[in-house]
Order: structure tokens, then sequence, then C-alpha cells
């Protein structure tokens, strides 16, 4: 199937042949047409495989017929739950409707001036992109008007779920007319998700084309056991040396951390910055522009991260620290191997991270290849397969220890920094907090942190 077989406004397909795609993706071919004939859909749909497009080109085409309802409000609401992906929507709206006539796209996040926002608003806005919590400050203070609103996305459904944004799209969602167009789009479509959709769609499409593992398979999986943070430094210090990595996003548990590592790595000589939920919006757009434009070679990031960030010359990622949700290595990992390329995902580990470890193969459906680099050898070996999990203790060993032991499992975690409730009705804070517990680092004799030792090679 061609971009012409899906009856796009010619002004659309323009764009999309100059930005030099010829083939649309399953979920393009599938989502497309639907949200033509106006129906309503909900579509599981992991990153990378083109959703944005799957609801921005219908999203375009139907702007490209003038409405006759006066109003300056929108009349696309994309709702996201991090700043990042807004961004990524919004940098995706303007390349596909280039040629279109008087099309404003304006994203209100979190970490934007308010002045600024009120100033954007104040104009006639065709796409509006936000994330739910400041959407919902322009709305009690009446600066929204959504009498014109065509249609509702909800882009990763799933990840505002869990970070407890559910009843603030809520709230949103009453607040725009029973006619509008809703679509939902979520890594997996389970009970909780239903739930949402029975709410907020009428009779809607249900599309599903991927899965975790078939996501995954252009992307090599490497796993490395650390001893200590010094040993996981040299770990880091010999991929980073790879003459085959283009460029690297590093990820961090914690936001103090990828300031520490970005810190050590840029004293060693490579281009490297961090990214994480402290920083103003300034700083966090001049960083990507510099991971885009190709000025840095190395991105250290917590989970803000893992989800919104699409830069072809990603080869590698690399898990300093493993995330404590298996559904966020999926996403972390899915940074690179973009768009059918090839990528390399390097995990590094200590023993006790096997239960880690193991809900991530269960989630994903494959087992991550132990590596090891000559010299570079972990000192303690972990357990084989048929002893129980990875690094985990033997039955006997672990009687009654929760599988979460030495690791903060509070949920409702978001990488926005906003606060909400999460499926459980949780109360949840950003998924990059500084929760200190989730990270392996060395102790001086006294049991004080001494912080990340400048890697070096052997």
């Amino acid at each position: 199937m061609s971009f012409e077989e899906l009856n796009l406004n010619p002004s659309i397909l323009r764009a999309i042949q100059e930005a030099g795609y010829t083939t649309p993706t399953p979920i393009q071919q599938q989502a497309v047409p639907e949200l033509i004939a106006g129906h309503d859909i909900m579509a599981s749909a992991q990153t990378g495989t083109g959703k944005t497009a799957a609801f921005m080109l219908p999203a375009l085409h139907a702007l490209a017929t003038p409405t006759q309802i006066r109003s300056r409000g929108p009349r696309v609401l994309v709702l996201t739950p991090t700043r990042e992906l807004a961004l990524q929507v919004s940098e995706a709206a303007k390349k596909y409707g280039k040629y279109l006539p008087r099309i404003n796209v304006v994203s209100i996040l979190g970490g934007m001036p308010y002045p600024l926002q009120n100033k954007l608003l104040s104009q006639p806005v065709d796409i509006l992109v936000a994330t739910p919590g400041r959407l919902i400050d322009h709305i009690q203070r009446g600066r929204i008007d959504f009498k014109r609103l065509q249609m509702l996305v909800l882009d990763e459904a799933d990840r505002m779920l869990d970070m407890g944004f559910i009843e603030d799209v809520e709230t949103i969602a009453a607040a725009t007319p029973a006619t509008r167009q809703t679509l939902l789009f979520s890594a997996t479509l389970d009970n909780a998700i239903d739930r949402v959709a029975a709410k907020l769609l009428k009779t809607p499409k249900r599309i599903q084309v991927s899965s975790p593992k078939s996501k995954l398979d252009n992307i090599e999986q490497r796993l490395h056991y650390a001893d200590d943070m010094s040993h996981k430094n040299r770990l880091l210090n010999h991929v980073l040396r790879d003459e085959t990595l283009k460029q690297a996003i590093v990820f961090t548990a914690t936001k103090r951390d990828a300031d520490s590592l970005a810190d050590n790595l840029y004293a060693q000589g490579y281009a490297a910055a961090a990214l994480h939920g402290d920083m103003n919006q300034r700083e966090r757009t001049r960083t990507l522009t510099r991971l885009r434009n190709g000025g840095l070679r190395v991105l250290v990031a917590t989970d803000v991260a893992a989800r919104g960030i699409d830069v072809a010359d990603i080869t590698h990622v690399i898990n300093f620290d493993l995330p404590k949700f298996a559904e966020d290595y999926v996403h972390r990992i899915g940074r690179t191997g973009r768009a059918g390329a090839a990528g390399i995902a390097v995990s590094f580990a200590s023993v006790k991270d096997g239960m880690n470890l193991t809900k991530i193969e269960r989630y994903t459906g494959q087992r991550i290849a132990s590596h090891t680099i000559p010299g570079l050898e972990p000192r303690i070996k972990p357990r084989s397969p048929g002893n129980g999990p990875r690094g985990t203790p033997n039955v006997t060993q672990r009687r009654k220890r929760s599988p979460f032991a030495g690791h903060d499992s509070r949920p409702g975690f978001g990488a926005t920094g906003e606060s909400g409730r999460n499926r459980n009705g949780q109360r949840g804070r950003s998924i990059d907090a500084d929760n200190r517990g989730n990270s392996f680092r060395n102790s001086n004799s006294n049991g004080n942190r001494t912080g990340y030792q400048a890697a070096r090679s052997k």
C-alpha cells in the first residue's frame, strides 16, 4: 500500500514525500482509513511503529476543510504523558502540515512560562498538544474554548494511567463537545485501558499491530554483570569507545545520578550532557536540539527520555541502572533501532538484580544474553538459570523476603513531575524522582556515598 491509497489531502502527501516516506506502516495502514471515515479507535502500538503519523495525518486531513464554527480554540487536542513526547508530536504536526494553509500548532507543557502560554492561547489554535496537568490549569482559568474541537487524541494512554492522569483526562474530555472523535493509543490494551475507553470512546474500532517482543527483533540485547560502581564505570567506558557507536543514551535511576555521570563523562572528553525532569523547558529543548544535530554523542537521562525521543543516529542504549518496571525497559531500548535500523541495548546489573531481569524477560518474551569483556569479567558469578532467577537467592534463602526488597517500588510515578493518582488510586510523583535506594553506588568506610568514580580504561 502507498500513502496515495490512503486518500489523504494532496498537500499532506507532498509533505510526506518530501520527508522521504513511501510506504505506510501497519498501524498507519489500519488506523488512517478508520479515522478519515470518522470512527473512534483504540489502538495498541509500540513506540517507533509510526503511531504519531497514524493519528496526525488524518487530523491534518480534517483540518484541510475549514470549519464554520467561530472560535480561537483548537480543532485537534492531543494529550501526552510527558513534555518530550508532546514536543515530538508538535514537530510531527508541523512537518506533515507544512503545506496546509494557516495551521497553527501550540504546545502547552509544564515548565513553560505561563505568560508565554497565555500569549499562545490568545491566538487562533488549530492543533493543541498538552500534558494533562498544565492543560487543566488553563481550563480552570477559562483560557481555552473547546467549542470547535473535532478530535481528541490520548497518546500513550497506558502511561497516563500509570502516572495518575486519568482523572485529569476525564475532566478535560468532559469539557469538550460530545460530538468529538476520540482516539486512544496505548502500548497495551488491558482491562484498565478498556475501562477508560468505555467512558470516553463511542463504539471504537480496535486495532492491534505489534507486541513488545516483535518491536525488539532488530535490537541486539546484551547483559553485563558489574561487581561495584568502579566496575560499572569501566564497562561503560569500554562500550562508549566502540567505533560503531554514533550516539548513545545512558539511562540512570535518578536525576542526581544523571548529572553526576554526565559531568564525569564530559570531564573524560566525551560530548555528553544530562536530561531529566529538574531541568527547565529551555534547557531540555536545547539539549535535545544538540542531540538531534549531532552535537552530543552521549545523552545521560532518567526515564523522562524513555519516550518521545526519535533520533536516527542513536545506535546504542545503555541501562546504567535497570528500570523498576519492565515496560520502561522496552521504551528505553526503543530509542535505538528506529525505522527498521539495527540497534544495540546494553544493560548493567548486579547479582541482586535477578528479579528485575526476570520481570523484563517475561514481559518481552526474550532472554537477555549475558556477555563478558576480556579483562572486565565480574568477580561474582550470577546463579545459573536452573537455580532460579539470575542473581536471586535460592528458595531456602528467600523465605519471606519481598521481591522488591532494596528497591523503591512505589507506584504512580510520572515523568513530567505532575502529581496524580495511578491505576490503583495511589498518589504519585516524578518517575525520575531522587529515589536513592534504587541506585548501585560505592560507599566509603563510614558507609557514606562517594559518588561516581571516573571511568578508566583497564
